[in-house]
């Protein structure tokens, strides 16, 4: 049976449809990214999973109880933690960590020893005293994920928690996430960020309130099929027309201060002299560039009506 399980789903706000008939499953000990943009209907989806939201249609299942059937008990198996900042900011670190044990009714004799272990994995004892407003951006997402598991939650939902967050902060908030995970417990999180698909086990790229591809990582890549390159140039906005306009090329896309161009077959070295005498030179440099999980976005968008 897997943790969760969604057919079918849809959920609409009067004539604006969020989420589009969605089947999704994330199975037992399973950290599982919801990746995409701002506005593509990861927040409503782990509403709806949390019980906070009412499905238009089809169902939704957590440890096979029903959404809509079974609010409490699936509520007692789930820790939320929610795209805002949601603790209170004129309490201190340890008055957050007690207010939300006593919330989730956390036994007395078992709550000090919860709050050490939380503590010794988030590093915040030394800051138990501070205000919750005082804390840095990485310090509140910690404490809010130490809230989010002081009841010892079965499954664990996180709506973008490194957003907004150093990149520093960002690497050792998924340290933190593979270790809550090896304890065993199921982890679905969204991310806007493409490069954090690599931190999850099997990821869905999400869009417009459809999924348009699921897998590994890995599989994700191994089914990118194009040639893809790397270049650089003087002018990065001219050589990308004069490569948009090639017949062979199929995307151009850029990536910082490089372009990525894929081919329908793999060009030759003298189509790359080519490419630089007819741009003057402007084609500095090129090179085989694997494909990353942004590059199998973008051409999966290209690929379907959006």
């Amino acid at each position: 049976m897997h943790d969760i399980e969604i057919k079918n789903f849809t959920k609409k706000y009067n004539s604006l449809t969020a989420v589009e008939n969605l089947s999704l499953s994330v199975s037992g000990g399973e950290l599982f990214g919801l990746i995409g943009p701002d506005g593509a209907g990861k927040t409503t989806l782990m509403r709806c999973i949390c019980t906070l939201l009412v499905p238009t249609s089809g169902t939704i299942l957590v440890k096979g109880l029903e959404v809509t059937q079974n609010i409490v008990a699936i509520r007692s198996l789930l820790g939320y933690m929610p795209q805002r900042f949601s603790l209170y900011l004129d309490l201190t670190v340890e008055q957050n960590l007690r207010f939300f044990a006593e919330l989730f009714q956390v036994p007395l004799r078992e709550r000090e020893i919860r709050m050490q272990q939380l503590y010794q994995f988030s590093r915040l004892e030394p800051f138990k005293k501070r205000l919750a407003g005082a804390l840095s951006g990485g310090m509140k997402q910690k404490l809010a994920l130490s809230c989010a598991l002081i009841h010892t939650p079965q499954i664990l939902i996180l709506d973008e928690p490194t957003f907004g967050v150093d990149p520093v902060s960002r690497q050792e908030f998924w340290n933190i996430l593979r270790s809550i995970q090896q304890q065993g417990t199921t982890i679905l999180v969204s991310t806007a960020y493409m490069d954090e698909a690599n931190q999850c086990d099997r990821v869905a790229l999400f869009f417009n309130g459809r999924v348009r591809g699921v897998g590994t990582p890995a599989d994700l890549r191994a089914g990118y099929h194009y040639p893809l390159y790397r270049l650089l140039a003087s002018d990065l906005r001219e050589l990308e027309k004069y490569f948009r306009l090639q017949k062979e090329v199929h995307t151009t896309q850029k990536f910082g201060d490089a372009l990525h161009v894929s081919f329908y077959e793999r060009p030759d070295e003298n189509y790359w002299h080519h490419c630089q005498h007819a741009t003057s030179g402007n084609l500095k440099k090129w090179t085989i560039q694997p494909p990353s999980i942004e590059d199998i976005f973008l051409e999966l968008m290209g690929s379907t009506n959006v």
